[in-house]
């Protein structure tokens, strides 16, 4: 046997979970926060997505209009039971795509979004504010019942902030803390005043969750304010 052949004989990872992996408490990342890493998305698909299109070199295989999609993983979904721990609203500033387009920025308040573009070059219609509230959630797994604790994000703007806003109003009106509650995400087919068809946002209250639940929630929650 060559020392090629006992280089490829030599395993470099243990096959099983170690013991050093079980009792870690994550040291080496104290310097990492949520700034550091990529908070997966999801988004919902519409016929005019790239995933969707099989001709494309972003094609999503099995995605559909009306589907949910995990934007890190690519994960599909057509409903999902979560948990809501926490919500932000931004104003994302772009240049129109006429005038050559691209992100320009993101504002915490509508008056910022009207300073920021004054100061910018161009007339103020060069660019446009996108309002968008945005929901940190957790999924749980409706088949194994597992809570997965690793949060994720859903952008709602557009047609999508009325969505929001009820789906606030609900959370309000019931009590408790925000991740109090289980809720079911689909997708419904609609249509805008021209006609045209799309899909939006449909949340549905399942009840209270467990306590052990509410609890990893609560951590996640917690953690945010570090």
């Amino acid at each position: 046997m060559s020392d090629k052949d006992d280089k490829k004989a030599v395993s470099l990872v243990s096959t099983t979970v170690p013991a050093h992996a079980t009792k870690s408490v994550g040291l080496g990342n104290e310097n990492v926060t949520t700034d550091h890493i990529q908070i997966p998305r999801i988004k919902l698909l519409q016929q005019m997505n790239n995933e969707v299109d099989e001709s494309h070199d972003a094609y999503v295989k099995g995605a559909k209009p009306g589907y949910l999609l995990n934007t890190v993983t690519n994960q599909l979904f057509q409903e999902i039971y979560v948990i809501n721990v926490h919500f932000k609203e931004d104003f994302v500033i772009w240049r129109k795509r006429e005038k050559g387009g691209g992100l320009i920025g993101t504002v915490p308040t509508s008056q910022e979004a009207v300073e920021k573009i004054a100061s910018l070059d161009g007339a103020a219609d060069d660019y446009e504010v996108i309002q968008t509230q945005s929901h940190m959630l957790l999924r749980k797994n409706e088949e194994t019942g597992a809570l997965d604790l690793s949060p994720f994000i859903m952008d709602f703007s557009s047609s999508k902030l009325r969505v929001s806003r009820e789906w606030n109003t609900q959370l309000q009106q019931l009590g408790g803390d925000r991740f109090s509650s289980m809720w079911k995400i689909t997708s419904v087919s609609t249509q805008n005043r021209a006609a045209q068809k799309f899909h939006n946002l449909s949340v549905q209250n399942q009840g209270w969750v467990h306590d052990e639940d509410y609890e990893k929630a609560k951590v996640i929650y917690e953690g945010l304010s570090k």
